[in-house]
């Protein structure tokens, strides 16, 4: 094939997988923010059915897929913990979590710190996910901020790297993505602070900081995600989602801001006020 034919197809095949990406999100998105605003049982349901997700998805990309003694004690860890957190016992999630990682660490020596990370990437966004959203009284605004934030910057880095191109941002790592990818996604991620102060959810100057953060977070966690299917020669995490891949290549920006933001929520309101932490100045 000559390069003028490839051309014509590789555009071709970018903009079906920007309709698949479009309509999978005009489906998704509505669910994920009506379970979102529901919270309770539904959501800790909906991460935790995520956080499995991932959990398996990573092992299939280090090449753990088919050990089940490694997937079903991180999975049933999984399962209990979610189930401690909605009933507000974070202790209790993180004394099973920690038996679940142990045992998942235990069983293969050889990959130990590969599955290791894999239990501890989804744990860590089961609890972030639902211990934001736990605040009943901001929980949905701040739970809203971090997945605006992180829906934005994705959506702006894509359109200002395909728009403007440019340098790019890591090419080893991701051969696509620019910096004026990443600055746009930044700037996106900046106007829903302006949006959530226009809206008197929060002050302006801590709304900036703290989305100014959280995008530059989600897109290193993006970043991470791209590292760790290279090292494995792997390029989606999987085909369960049209358009977007695997559940990790959707959440790889939002488990990282999500756990960012829940630990700065914490330090600020404590396990049951994580969402007045990250709203209320």
């Amino acid at each position: 094939m000559t390069e003028d034919r490839a051309a014509p197809a590789a555009a071709g095949t970018d903009s079906r997988n920007l309709v698949m990406r479009i309509a999978a999100a005009a489906v998704l998105i509505p669910i994920a923010v009506a379970i979102a605003y529901a919270g309770g049982w539904l959501w800790t349901t909906l991460v935790t059915l995520a956080a499995i997700g991932l959990f398996v998805e990573w092992l299939a990309i280090v090449g753990l897929a088919g050990v089940t003694r490694v997937m079903v004690p991180g999975v049933v860890a999984l399962v209990i913990a979610g189930a401690c957190l909605a009933m507000g016992r974070l202790d209790a999630a993180l004394v099973v979590l920690g038996v679940g990682l142990i045992m998942v660490a235990s069983i293969v020596p050889e990959q130990r710190h590969w599955a290791a990370a894999g239990f501890l990437y989804a744990a860590a966004a089961e609890i972030a996910s639902i211990l934001v959203r736990l605040d009943p009284v901001n929980g949905f605004a701040a739970l809203m901020l971090v997945l605006l934030i992180v829906w934005v910057t994705d959506s702006g880095g894509y359109f200002a790297g395909r728009g403007i191109g440019g340098p790019k941002l890591w090419p080893r790592v991701s051969p696509k993505k620019t910096w004026a990818g990443a600055l746009g996604g930044l700037a996106a991620g900046l106007a829903v602070a302006a949006g959530f102060a226009a809206l008197d959810l929060g002050r302006i100057g801590p709304l900036l900081l703290l989305s100014g953060a959280l995008s530059i977070v989600s897109q290193l966690g993006d970043l991470f995600e791209s590292a760790v299917k290279r090292r494995f020669g792997v390029k989606d995490s999987s085909h369960i989602i049209p358009g977007h891949g695997g559940l990790m290549d959707r959440l790889d920006g939002f488990v990282a801001a999500v756990v960012v933001a829940a630990v700065f929520g914490f330090l600020r309101g404590g396990a049951d006020g994580v969402g007045r932490g990250l709203m209320v100045w």
